[in-house]
């Protein structure tokens, strides 16, 4: 069956209000001025891995939830200026929305406002089932409501990854995701041992492709059965901020992986875009282009 989409990103639509702070964490105080300015915009995991999707060429479409309000209209504005196509089902409770604390080394705190959902969202199963059926492959959010699209995507025959994001290793609103993606993307932030965490989730799921980043220390790659270290790259300027640099990997890893390149290039495909995430503000939503990663991953090789 011919495809008319690349991937499919599921979840992950919403609206981050930036605060730039003196450092993390905050010293106890009653108030704080904020010499930069408050600066709300659209994008959140699954808008930053579509627009990086977007940037090295891949036909993206994205579907989510969003509310007829504010920040719904932000993210329905990002998407069309990019033309990305965007399929959004009406959320009552309103667009999802977090506070970003962004300290000057790029650190940050993320703050999630959970009243914008409820436990019985839900995508319409046919809509996922014919959009699937459209695509190549699935990039599922760990947003509510995307666990239960899993049956159905999975069903489709579509392949699936995932990204878990600061996953510990034990908590189980993850494991869903883990093990039943075919390529599983992690931070290796909160995990004690993150190559036995990428066995963990080969063994006992469906991943062939497993990978846990881990910041200026590279990445660990575990690829049909071979864990291998992937070394961190040089950001191309000054680092400001890391929202965002475990999407652009993802994004950037299902760019090789799709244009069947090995793992191992893969890998530094989505360290490249990593690395250029950490040097965009907060305030804005960009990625590298196509063109720009092939010649970085060029000189790579010396």
């Amino acid at each position: 069956m011919s495809t008319a989409t690349d991937v499919l990103v599921l979840g992950g639509a919403g609206v981050d209000t930036v605060v730039r702070v003196p450092e993390l964490p905050l010293p106890d105080a009653d108030s704080y001025m904020i010499h930069d300015g408050i600066h709300t915009r659209a994008g959140q995991t699954g808008d930053f891995v579509a627009v990086q999707l977007a940037a090295l060429g891949l036909r993206t479409h994205h579907l989510d939830l969003l509310g007829d309000d504010p920040e719904g209209d932000l993210v329905r504005a990002l998407h069309r200026d990019r033309g990305i196509p965007f399929t959004a089902i009406p959320q009552p409770a309103g667009t999802k929305r977090a506070v970003n604390l962004v300290a000057p080394d790029g650190r940050r705190l993320s703050l999630y406002d959970s009243s914008r959902g409820h436990p019985d969202d839900r995508f319409p199963e046919a809509m996922v089932r014919e959009l699937a059926a459209r695509s190549r492959h699935a990039h599922v959010s760990i947003t509510q409501p995307c666990v239960h699209a899993l049956p159905a995507l999975l069903d489709s025959g579509v392949t699936i990854s995932t990204d878990l994001h600061d996953w510990d290793g034990e908590n189980p609103y993850h494991e869903p995701f883990a093990l039943a993606a075919d390529i599983v993307f992690l931070s290796a932030a909160r995990l004690r041992d993150p190559r036995r965490t990428l066995r963990r989730i080969a063994g006992e799921g469906r991943a062939r492709i497993a990978v846990a980043t881990a910041g200026p220390e590279g990445a660990h790659l575990l690829a049909d059965g071979e864990l291998t270290r992937v070394p961190a790259v040089a950001p191309p300027a000054p680092v400001v901020d890391s929202n965002g640099a475990g999407d652009a990997f993802a994004a950037a890893f299902l760019f090789g992986h799709l244009g069947g390149e090995r793992p191992r290039r893969c890998a530094l495909y989505g360290a490249l875009a990593g690395a250029h995430a950490c040097t965009v503000p907060s305030t804005r939503t960009d990625a590298v282009d196509r063109d720009a990663l092939l010649r970085r991953a060029a000189r790579m090789d010396g």
